[in-house]
């Protein structure tokens, strides 16, 4: 994987941090019906438990988890995207501030007014000839002509818009993009194209949140990873500690490392718990085949070997 520009060391990067997310907890009102009764109550659906990610400058840093894991709501919450009756506890700070200097790149091309033509779109209702100059040469920088703004959606190809997405996220300069799923339905050449794109935007000084389920895209060009299940950070590893299992600090994380092609597409049996479902302690207890009584308790992010993991265990090649 190639080296970004800004990769500096841990005292460094800590000075640049651009996203810090701790704490995170996201819980939505919901009403049912009283069983017998036809009236309703109120209870409290737990989706993001706990979470804490950080990016920071030149870096990519991919949040990893199945469908259903809450990694969208994540980019919801930084964006203050949550409907009304989602609660949020914890801190979402850009650069030790409120969250500001952020786009989002959409995992939906249905973000896009179909009625609409596409220069209108990414000018967003900017008239200065500076901004159709920021626009074009963006344009230019990712390959597409003037002529595209002629166009709707409809006439454009899957390429072309997720190319258009990311032009309107860059389209105010932010220092830290949000892409949620930006690679589904691409062929290879595409995917890779895009993953060039966030690279060159992080390696220029920018940072990235980049939201998947894809753990091989992730790896192909994030620097870190933080691995999410049923709502909760269960570890943040360095990419290049996915090169062997023993490197990893989760259960849950070696389970995916072996469920990888070339690691014997093993698949993990089961299925992560719904919100209501969940019980005290660790979220991957039901399915650990090291479950032990302290699963039960709080567990607490801590830092082993220079990564972060939500685990009781030790594993033999683990230093403390």
């Amino acid at each position: 994987m190639e080296k970004a520009v800004y990769r500096k060391n841990e005292r460094e990067a800590q000075a640049e941090e651009l996203l810090s997310i701790e704490n995170l907890s996201i819980r939505f009102r919901q009403y049912e019906t009283g069983g017998r009764s036809s009236a309703f109550r109120q209870s409290m659906l737990s989706v993001i438990s706990d979470l804490n990610v950080t990016v920071h400058r030149g870096e990519i840093v991919a949040v990893v988890g199945a469908s259903g894991s809450g990694k969208s709501l994540l980019a919801h919450a930084v964006l203050g995207l949550l409907p009304a009756n989602a609660f949020l506890e914890g801190s979402i700070r850009c650069k030790g501030r409120g969250v500001s200097g952020i786009a989002l790149v959409p995992q939906s091309v249905t973000w896009l007014d179909p009625l609409m033509k596409i220069g209108k779109q990414v000018l967003a209702g900017r008239r200065s000839g500076e901004a159709k100059r920021r626009m074009r040469a963006l344009f230019s920088r990712y390959g597409l002509s003037e002529k595209v703004e002629e166009l709707y959606p409809h006439e454009c190809s899957g390429g072309m818009i997720r190319r258009i997405l990311l032009i309107a996220a860059l389209m105010d300069a932010p220092e830290l993009l949000i892409a949620d799923e930006p690679t589904p339905g691409m062929d290879a050449c595409l995917t890779e194209q895009t993953m060039k794109e966030l690279r060159d935007f992080a390696d220029e000084g920018g940072g990235v949140l980049l939201i998947t389920h894809d753990i091989e895209l992730a790896l192909r060009g994030a620097d870190r990873i933080a691995v999410f299940y049923a709502g909760t950070t269960v570890e943040v590893a360095g990419a290049a500690d996915f090169a062997k299992e023993e490197s990893l600090r989760h259960p849950y994380t070696r389970a995916l490392w072996r469920a990888m092609p070339e690691n014997g597409f093993a698949a993990l049996e089961g299925s992560q718990p719904y919100g209501r479902d969940q019980t005290q302690g660790c979220v991957f207890q039901d399915l650990c085949p090291y479950a032990e009584e302290a699963c039960r308790k709080e567990i607490p992010l801590r830092r082993v070997r220079g990564g972060l993991v939500r685990c009781v265990r030790s594993f033999p090649d683990e230093e403390g």
